[in-house]
This record gives structure tokens, C-alpha cells and sequence, in this order.
């Protein structure tokens, strides 16, 4: 949820390995929740399972999965997907514990440094509300991806998906406006992308769900934006260097976290049964991601300092924390 994403999904889309959910259409698994189903519902479950809306039947699901799992593991056969997921322990009626434990920490980092961004930047930076909204696009995209992973329903699927998509896009405004310090909001660009977007979700909303598109129309954004960061932080170290342009003690921290992300999200490509049914890949590229956004915000909080000295814009204290 970074636009490191981006190299994750070029990777994914130059894969040739395809994971089926095959575990869900086994005539044992629907023989099972058949029987579940008929022999234990309607009964009232649990509060746990109700607070996060859990039906009879997809608790029968939830079952059978475990118990037909069970067996696979001890007879050492192949672990099957159910319904597109690994076989995950729930948590309370959480769905997804490990995803969502690093989910909430990533929002936090993106939290935590909208507050000390707010607090540190000085009002009269041109780019200090464009850097607030990135962090609040951030907060934003893993607040739905916790919501997702708690409970993986039609809708919570679409709010992580569109606001993913709204961070990847927003990356990609910010990455234009500071690369090409555009000090006035440059109004023809974010009528574009305001546009876009709301055709994107209109389309995946009312139209089709597609999958492919939407992977498709991310990679399109998040190329732009990160052969931008690229290509602005190699420019650092090779441009000629004096006091007032050089930004080699910090230009680095901007491609370590682009690269560094997508590199973890490759992750994704290993996609394997979760390790105690807890963490998988997709739980260990949450967890990667929480330093890498550190590294990325101590990177914007450099930049803005080194603006600011360097461009004689108005100021009081501003330093980097320890």
C-alpha cells in the first residue's frame, strides 16, 4: 500500500505460477459443510463470530476447512486454498490475526508521522498539506486493510482494494509535484486523477469487479511514479555536488523504500500455506512494509529540512528526530 506495490504487481503479472482455490469445490469439503449445515443450523454462535458477522453456515465452512486440513496435514498431502485464502486460524472472529496485527501497525507509522509531520513542518512549506494527505491516504489504506482482513466479505474486499488504489495514485501526485516542485496545486493534474479514480471505482463497482483491470490500471500509475522516485534519487549522486543541491546523506532512503517495498510485496510470488495457519506471505509483506515506511518518512522529514535551509523559506526550529 506503498508505490513500492507497483513492482509487486509487475512481478505478478510476468509470473507463470497460478495458485487454485481448489480446496472449496473438493466433493469431501461440500459433502461436509452439507451435512454442517443441515445438522447444526440456524443455531446462534458465539458473540465473537456475530460481532464480525460470521453466518452459520460459513462457520460450518470455517470447520470443515480446519477439519479436512487436519487430515491433509497428517497423512502429509498437499494443503488446499478454500474460497481463494489459505487455511487461516481465527482470532476471535478474526479472520486474518497476523494480517491484521501488521496492518494496524502500518497505520500506525503512517499515523505517528502525521503527527510529527504536522507538528515539525512549517506552515508555509508549499508541500506541507500534500504531505499531511499522503500520510491520511496511508492511515486510510490500512484502516480498510485491517477491516478486510477481519472479516473478508464483497464489501470490505472493494474498500481495500479502492483505497490501495487511492494510495497508489496519490503516490504518484505527490511524487510529480515534489520531483517537479509544483509550489501552486496544480489543479489541471488533480482534476485528472480526481476523474480517474472515480471512473475506476464507478467501473469495478456498477460495471465488473475485474481483477485483472485492476491490477492492470495500478501497474499503468505506479510505473510513472516509481521510475520518478528512481530516477530523482540516482540524479542526487549524480549531479554535480555543492552545499546547496547535494542530498546524497538522504536521497538514498527514498530508493531504499521504493524498491525495499516492492521487493517485499514480491513476497506475494511465494505464496505459501500460512506457517502454524498463521503467517503467510502476505502477513510477512505487511510486516516488511512497517521499517520501510519509517524509512520513507525519515526521508520526507530530511528533504523538507533541507528545503527549507537551503531555499531560505521562513522557519523556526525544525529538526530530524533521533
Amino acid at each position: 500500500m506503498h508505490h513500492g506495490t507497483i513492482l509487486f504487481l509487475i512481478l505478478l503479472c510476468f509470473s507463470v505460477s497460478s495458485f487454485a482455490s481448489t480446496g472449496d469445490e473438493e466433493p469431501n469439503f461440500l459433502s461436509c459443510v452439507n451435512l454442517c449445515s443441515h445438522s447444526q443450523c440456524p443455531t446462534k454462535l458465539p458473540l465473537q463470530l456475530q460481532l464480525f458477522f460470521w453466518s452459520c453456515k460459513e462457520n460450518c465452512q470455517y470447520e470443515c476447512m480446519h477439519a479436512i486440513t487436519d487430515k491433509a496435514i497428517e497423512h502429509g498431502e498437499k494443503v488446499l486454498q478454500y474460497y481463494g485464502k489459505w487455511p487461516f486460524y481465527r482470532w476471535l472472529g478474526i479472520q486474518e490475526p497476523a494480517s491484521v496485527l501488521f496492518s494496524i501497525g502500518n497505520g500506525w507509522v503512517h499515523y505517528h508521522y502525521y503527527r510529527l509531520l504536522k507538528r515539525r513542518i512549517p506552515s508555509n512549506y508549499y508541500l506541507k498539506t500534500a504531505i499531511l494527505m499522503y500520510a491520511m491516504v496511508g492511515v486510510n489504506a490500512w484502516v480498510w486493510s485491517t477491516v478486510f482482513h477481519c472479516r473478508d466479505n464483497a464489501w470490505t474486499e472493494k474498500l481495500d482494494y479502492f483505497s490501495a488504489g487511492l494510495l497508489i495514485l496519490y503516490s504518484f501526485y505527490y511524487a510529480v509535484r515534489r520531483i517537479f516542485y509544483l509550489k501552486k496545486t496544480p489543479w489541471l493534474l488533480v482534476t485528472g486523477c480526481v476523474i480517474c479514480y472515480l471512473m475506476h471505482i464507478m467501473y469495478l463497482s456498477f460495471i465488473r469487479f475485474d481483477y485483472d483491470y485492476n491490477m492492470i490500471s495500478s501497474v499503468v500509475v505506479g510505473v510513472f511514479q516509481l521510475v520518478l522516485w528512481m530516477g530523482w534519487s540516482a540524479w542526487q549522486y549524480l549531479r554535480p555536488q555543492n552545499e546547496w543541491t547535494s542530498r546524497s546523506g538522504f536521497a538514498y532512503m527514498a530508493f531504499v523504500s521504493v524498491v525495499g517495498v516492492g521487493a517485499a510485496m514480491a513476497l506475494e510470488l511465494l505464496d505459501f500455506p500460512p506457517h502454524a495457519r498463521l503467517l503467510d506471505a502476505h502477513s510477512f509483506w505487511h510486516l516488511s512494509t512497517i521499517p520501510l515506511m519509517v524509512v520513507w518518512y525519515r526521508f520526507v522529514l530530511a528533504d523538507v529540512k533541507h528545503e527549507i535551509k537551503h531555499y531560505k523559506s521562513s522557519v523556526t526550529a525544525f529538526s530530524i528526530p533521533k
